[in-house]
């Protein structure tokens, strides 16, 4: 979590990124996403193992009903067509196999004639087996398919809706084989794998739900676990802040009464001298006096360097008169106006001395100019400075490679600047100086 350094003041940031409970909500929405999803897939899975758990018990029905109700009756002279035969069997079908969800039957010889139908007028008839049917009567196996109702052998069950055709070889007590088929209610078979899908469904759909939601008290307890790690570490962070602020102070503290006041007075000796010397010593304690003020203000721009001034006591002009100082003494003219600063808050005050820091030190380190501005005004509610100088000036990507470099001052800068709702922009080419352009609220 952030902290930002404003006039030598610590300030901790006002909202939080995220909270507990949002964090867990959001946990929650994609667990229960996450179960929904999981939920249609096992959905989808579950009706089509029903499905095939009603066609299994169709095919079982069928088969229990030619093994009990069916070759009982079975004669060998029903084949030759017998009236006797025909009825017994007749009165056995529609006794024991005509009800829910049975709506045909049908018995055939192999050779496609039928042998027996409890739709009478298609007794004697003859038809085309398909070779699935013989495959089924030849191999002794149960097979099931939908019934095809443009099929001739079909016309009488047109009107029954769709239907399931349930096929499997009998035999006569002869031992001649025939293909007994069984024509069944389709939404009979749907209903049942309907009816098992659904007591399928609460129970496995429950027990996700009950798994997403005993998972929340995991998620408060990690989310919980994130806040104290994201609390002690800005508590170590503000203690290492407040930790290197203190030890900057003593250091700036210690060089201004140390090496700051011994060269001034040094330079102050050496005025002195100069002034009693015959002229060629003279010149040289002139010098030497010259040389030890140049390092006062080098020192002083570091002392502003380790511990930035309290703009609201020294003023903006001061202190940036002590951050142009090295400049100054390397011959730089150096202008700056600043008066606007009066009507700036604290905050826009500190954003614009550290910009114009920013490019004072800039050009000094890189841009060797000869002349250097900075102007400040407002109006309309927002502080403009303007820091222009006619130094070596660089290209765009120039900066991009210092930036990737770890040189990421005015990187930095130009994201305090949006935080503070203003913009920062630099302009600069090889050889035109640079520009640099800050745009921020006064208050």
């Amino acid at each position: 979590m952030p902290i930002a350094i404003r006039q030598n003041r610590i300030v901790r940031p006002r909202t939080r990124s995220w909270s507990i409970p949002a964090t867990v909500a959001a946990f929650a929405a994609a667990g229960l996403a996450a179960v929904a999803i999981v939920a249609v897939i096992a959905g989808v899975a579950i009706r089509r193992a029903t499905d095939r758990e009603a066609l299994r018990d169709a095919t079982q029905l069928t088969r229990l009903t030619a093994v009990s109700a069916i070759e009982p009756d079975l004669t060998d002279a029903l084949t030759r067509g017998n009236a006797a035969a025909l009825a017994r069997l007749d009165r056995a079908v529609r006794t024991r196999v005509l009800r829910s969800p049975v709506e045909r039957v049908k018995l055939w010889t192999l050779d496609g004639r039928v042998a027996y139908s409890d739709a009478t007028r298609l007794i004697g008839r003859r038809f085309r087996l398909d070779p699935a049917e013989l495959r089924a009567a030849r191999e002794d196996r149960v097979a099931a398919d939908i019934s095809d109702a443009a099929r001739p052998e079909n016309e009488f069950e047109r009107d029954l809706g769709p239907l399931l055709e349930v096929y499997l070889p009998v035999r006569t007590p002869a031992g001649r084989r025939l293909l007994y088929e069984e024509y069944l209610r389709y939404s009979a078979i749907a209903d049942s794998s309907r009816r098992q899908w659904l007591a399928l469904l609460p129970a496995f759909g429950g027990a996700l739900l009950v798994l997403a939601l005993a998972q929340l008290p995991l998620a408060w307890w990690l989310a919980r676990r994130l806040q104290q790690r994201e609390e002690e570490r800005e508590a170590l962070l503000l203690r290492l802040v407040e930790a290197s602020d203190r030890e900057r102070r003593r250091l700036a503290q210690a060089l201004h009464e140390g090496p700051v006041q011994a060269v001034a007075g040094l330079a102050w000796r050496l005025d002195a001298a100069a002034r009693q010397a015959s002229p060629p010593l003279a010149s040289t304690l002139d010098q030497g006096a010259e040389d030890a003020r140049a390092t006062v203000r080098e020192m002083r721009a570091l002392l502003v360097t380790l511990h930035p001034p309290n703009l609201r006591r020294v003023g903006l002009q001061a202190a940036l008169a002590d951050i142009a100082a090295p400049l100054v003494g390397a011959g730089v003219d150096v202008d700056v106006d600043v008066a606007a600063a009066g009507g700036l808050g604290p905050e826009a005050e500190a954003l614009v001395f550290r910009v114009a820091d920013e490019a004072l030190r800039n050009a000094h380190q890189h841009g060797h100019p000869h002349r250097v501005e900075v102007r400040l005004r407002h109006d309309d509610g927002f502080a403009r400075l303007f820091v222009r100088d006619d130094g070596d000036g660089f290209a765009v990507g120039e900066l991009d490679g210092r930036r990737s470099g770890g040189h990421r001052g005015l990187a930095l800068l130009q994201d305090l600047a949006a935080d503070a709702g203003g913009r920062l922009s630099v302009d600069s080419a090889p050889g035109r100086g640079t520009r640099v352009r800050l745009e921020a609220p006064v208050r």
